[in-house]
């Protein structure tokens, strides 16, 4: 099978002759330093090699516990935040029925503990009052508010539900192998558990228990998903010369922009299915690059959707940004676009079409308007949208991300800002061991009206 590639012509057009290539002993630099374990977060690589490090004995183990959760579930409720999360619902949604929920599947993957809306949750436990329902608890720490407060709500409600010993058997934890509140939990409620790697930070999880179990339970392909990784991940070794490393070129590009101005990504998918891609990839380069006052903004939008509403500012406002589209070659389904007698709406010119055509002649003509406009694309391209493909564009971007932000000169693997919304949080919420601080906020509160 052949991999996604990589176009960057239409980028590299914007920078001087040479500016690319010029990149490319940092990229290799970059990269040895990952290899090496010489690299800011050097202690969160665990994710480098983690495709070909994964044993047909370890997917079986999750393609098991996924069948008991299907066998025994109406629903499965995926409870987790971030990168806990992000990376099985991105690629649950692209595989998935755009219309599924319709259909009533068996089971319903859901996903909470990303908010704390009160009326998103009490929609949910309305919803799941009459389900035989399960839960994948899915925290390193197990005290991540938004999570710990929902699961607590879940793991309540199943075992009023089904009872004690039967909640056992459909509850299940994605956690620390030894300390934490979650793992505490697990161990007390002898639920069935999978370890989240010390060494594999959430955002790069997507190929741990974190999002192989979820997806798994929706009754994709993890070994295939797998399989592709593993392929991405010989694609983009260190030894692959640098006009061959799609990942390594990635990042010169992103980076040679940025020097030139260019603040800002927009991820352009034009397949609706892709949305949730673009979200994790989001929390990827956003959480992994954006620190020490450095890194590029990502952005994203749905085309064709989007051009009806975005479209103007990407064509004609300030020239700070590039895009990188992600265009499917080929869709699973194929429709062919009707003659219509009357032809009110004088479209009987497209008669006998396939849609898809329509679409690729809308993102060619739109990325022409663009690169006129002066804004820089991107395009990789992606044969199908199936688990193989989408196993290379996940390793694509983590490596694409890890060479980056060693590039720009910052830890791409810490998320220190992370941190403050919840100090305060906590302070207002009068949570102990706060006591200073929530003294300090409410004073600071006072003091401003």
């Amino acid at each position: 099978m052949k991999n996604i590639s990589l176009d960057i012509t239409k980028a590299a057009c914007f920078l001087q002759a040479g500016v690319v290539e010029a990149f490319e002993p940092q990229v290799k630099a970059a990269q040895e330093a990952l290899e090496n374990g010489t690299c800011p977060g050097n202690d969160f690589l665990g994710w480098l090699h983690l495709p070909t490090e994964i044993t047909p004995e370890f997917l079986a183990e999750i393609e098991a516990t996924a069948k008991v959760l299907r066998d025994n579930c109406e629903a499965i409720v995926v409870a987790g935040i971030g990168g806990s999360y992000l990376g099985a619902k991105a690629v649950i949604e692209a595989l998935s029925n755009s219309f599924g929920w319709l259909q009533s599947p068996k089971p319903a993957i859901l996903f909470a503990g990303n908010n704390i809306g009160e009326d998103y949750l009490f929609e949910l436990t309305e919803y799941l009052k009459d389900k035989k329902f399960g839960v994948i608890n899915i925290s390193k720490s197990g005290t991540t508010t938004e999570t710990a407060l929902t699961f607590r709500l879940l793991k309540k409600q199943c075992e009023a539900q089904r009872g004690k010993d039967e909640a056992k058997k459909v509850i299940v934890a994605v956690t620390d192998a030894k300390r934490g509140a979650a793992r505490t939990c697990a161990d007390k409620e002898g639920y069935k558990s999978f370890i989240i790697p010390d060494n594999v930070g959430g955002r790069f999880s997507v190929l741990t228990p974190v999002g192989l179990l979820p997806i798994a339970c929706a009754g994709f392909d993890i070994k295939a998903l797998v399989e592709g990784a593993q392929q991405m991940e010989k694609a983009c070794g260190k030894d692959v010369p640098f006009g061959q490393n799609l990942a390594a070129q990635y990042a010169a590009v992103r980076n040679a922009l940025y020097q030139n101005g260019k603040k800002i990504e927009i991820m352009v998918n034009y397949q609706p299915k892709l949305h949730f891609m673009s979200e994790w990839w989001k929390q990827l380069y956003g959480e992994s690059e954006g620190k020490d006052k450095k890194g590029i903004f990502p952005a994203s939008v749905d085309f064709t959707t989007d051009l009806h509403s975005m479209g103007q500012w990407i064509q004609d406002g300030e020239r700070t940004i590039f895009e990188t589209v992600i265009s499917i070659e080929e869709p699973e389904k194929k429709l062919l676009f009707p003659e219509d007698e009357e032809n009110l709406d004088g479209l009987n010119f497209l008669a006998g079409k396939r849609v898809d055509e329509v679409n690729k002649m809308a993102e060619l003509g739109t990325r022409l308007a663009h690169v006129d406009g002066g804004v820089p694309n991107l395009r990789i391209s992606v044969p199908r949208l199936n688990e193989f493909y989408i196993g290379q564009l996940i390793y694509f971007f983590e490596i694409g991300c890890g060479i980056s932000g060693n590039v720009l000169g910052v830890n791409p693997f810490n998320q220190p800002g992370v941190e403050a919304y919840k100090k305060n949080m906590f302070a207002l919420l009068d949570k102990p061991g706060y006591e200073a601080e929530s003294k300090a906020i409410k004073e600071r509160l006072e003091s401003e009206k």
